[in-house]
């Protein structure tokens, strides 16, 4: 295994050193790391100006595969993903076949450990065939290869409460989570977007908020119940924070993730009538997202994760009523939050390692994630340039698909190298619009 030295690397945006990857690990810092600069047998990366950061998890990744292989692969979702500073992802359960058996869980894991970009960690469903009426296999999952801890039935509701007891109570015997996708069926059927003036004005059925608040509501109170943990998948509204932060200030165990796109869009982009703006949940007015911002800057909001949701050009390139919710996230969600968090001051960069990858690998139960920058350590890491801005291009993008909400954007920030295990999945001789992948 190729060995590599970090020169001025800056972890956490806090002074700089010398960073030695070897034999899959962190073996050195500082001066120790240092005396490597003469090894002809190390290949030496100069960090000077950059970011070191652990690697990235996200906890909501569709990879399409099974079954929507002309969406996403999981090689090119990976690619994706390492591209974008992830050195692991857990995929969501919405494939065909349903990701509510061992043996597929087991298929999942099994093509993200050959495609070599990133870990996988299947998401098993919380139901079966993501039916809502009975549990999935949630005990052979978890007992699988796989090893599943998080299971959600995401694209749809769990809705009976019932079965969200039973689901929640099942999944304390091997210290699961469910995340539950918050939406309540019969307050949006048929709805387009989000509620509000501009739905009204553009005369499309609208999503109101209280159908996201009422099942989190519903969800906190029956985890407190039962004594599970929660956890609330793409929370987008200001109700939603405040229900959160609420539960948390009861002790329940209750953790959200908010998506890149809801921190920085807003349902004025629907105008357009673009499909590419239709995402579930919806987009919601600048208040929500200035909440979700306050949110994430309190820590009522836990993580950051992506819903990166891929889709075949003709389920986007249509009219919009027919057009499939979603948008892709990978490869710029790490610039989202350096643009809305770190540039404004609401977070220094450990901040950011804490939302996008240590909280998320904790909730996840990934242990060899989102870990300390320290001696020993797996060499997970990701070195960010925050000082470039780029304009994001589909066409140079990892992913097979191209519904970016940010396309023809200008982003601040790009990750110059991933490692996974020590191993540079993506190098980048300094320019970033020219990446080398070397996985």
């Amino acid at each position: 295994m190729t060995s590599y030295l970090l020169r001025d690397a800056s972890p956490l945006g806090d002074g700089t050193t010398d960073v030695l990857l070897a034999d899959g690990v962190v073996a050195a810092l500082g001066d120790e790391a240092a005396a490597a600069r003469d090894r002809g047998d190390v290949t030496q990366v100069d960090a000077h100006g950059l970011v070191l950061l652990p690697g990235l998890v996200d906890l909501h990744t569709h990879l399409r595969e099974p079954g929507r292989e002309d969406a996403e692969t999981i090689r090119s979702g990976t690619r994706a993903a390492a591209l974008g500073g992830f050195t692991a992802v857990h995929a969501m359960a919405n494939t065909t076949p349903t990701q509510d058996t061992a043996g597929v869980v087991e298929q999942v894991w099994r093509l993200g450990r050959d495609a070599g970009w990133a870990d996988v960690h299947p998401v098993g469903a919380v139901t079966v065939g993501l039916e809502g009426e009975r549990l999935a296999e949630l005990g052979a999952m978890a007992h699988s290869q796989a090893h599943v801890r998080v299971f959600s039935d995401d694209g749809r509701c769990v809705h009976d409460p019932v079965v969200m007891r039973r689901a929640l109570e099942y999944v304390k015997a091997f210290d699961g989570v469910v995340a539950q996708h918050a939406q309540e069926p019969r307050l949006t059927e048929g709805s387009q977007m989000h509620e509000g003036v501009v739905s009204a004005e553009l005369g499309l059925a609208g999503w109101p908020a209280v159908a996201e608040e009422a099942i989190i509501a519903r969800d906190v109170l029956l985890a407190e119940h039962v004594g599970s943990r929660l956890h609330v998948c793409h929370l987008s509204t200001a109700g939603s924070v405040e229900i959160v932060r609420w539960a948390k200030s009861r002790g329940i165990d209750v953790t959200a993730e908010v998506t890149p796109h809801h921190l920085l869009l807003t349902d004025e982009l629907v105008r357009g009538y673009d499909p590419v703006f239709k995402v579930n949940p919806p987009l919601r007015t600048q208040r929500d997202v200035e909440a979700v911002r306050a949110g994430l800057e309190d820590g009522t909001i836990d993580i950051v994760a992506t819903d990166h949701a891929p889709h075949a050009r003709e389920d986007k390139d249509c009219e919009w009523a027919a057009a499939a919710f979603g948008m892709t996230g990978l490869e710029t969600a790490l610039s989202v939050v350096q643009e809305v968090m770190v540039d404004t001051g609401r977070f220094t960069w450990a901040d950011v390692a804490r939302v996008l990858s240590t909280k998320p690998a904790e909730i996840g139960r990934v242990t060899d994630h989102g870990r300390p920058i320290a001696v020993g350590e797996p060499a997970n890491l990701t070195l960010v340039d925050p000082n470039v801005r780029r304009t994001v291009d589909p066409r140079t993008q990892g992913t097979q698909s191209s519904n970016t909400p940010l396309r023809g954007r200008e982003i601040s920030g790009c990750v110059i190298a991933t490692f996974l295990r020590g191993r540079a999945t993506v190098l980048d001789g300094g320019a970033c619009d020219d990446q080398v992948v070397i996985a």
